[in-house]
């Protein structure tokens, strides 16, 4: 089962890739701060698609599903249970 650890591990590729290495709580704020663009945005709904089988066109879109890693895992345990 995929979990929290995928999806930090993930998160912290993008962060490295952008230049930051900083530190990161489970509950940062990863696009309303700035630490992450737009276009990384995309990157976490294409992951979370392919990964872990969410239809956002089904859901809709709310940037703060994926403004930290909590967040991007309670979507993920939501989606699966089909609330």
């Amino acid at each position: 089962m995929k979990g929290k650890a995928e999806i930090r591990e993930f998160v912290l590729g993008l962060l490295t890739g952008s230049g930051d290495d900083g530190p990161l709580a489970d509950d940062d704020s990863l696009l309303n701060s700035g630490r992450l663009q737009s276009i990384d945005a995309v990157e976490i709904v294409v992951f979370l698609e392919e990964n872990f089988g969410i239809d956002f066109t089904q859901i809709g879109f709310d940037r703060d599903q994926i403004d930290s890693i909590d967040a991007i895992y309670a979507l993920t345990r939501t989606a699966r249970s089909g609330d």
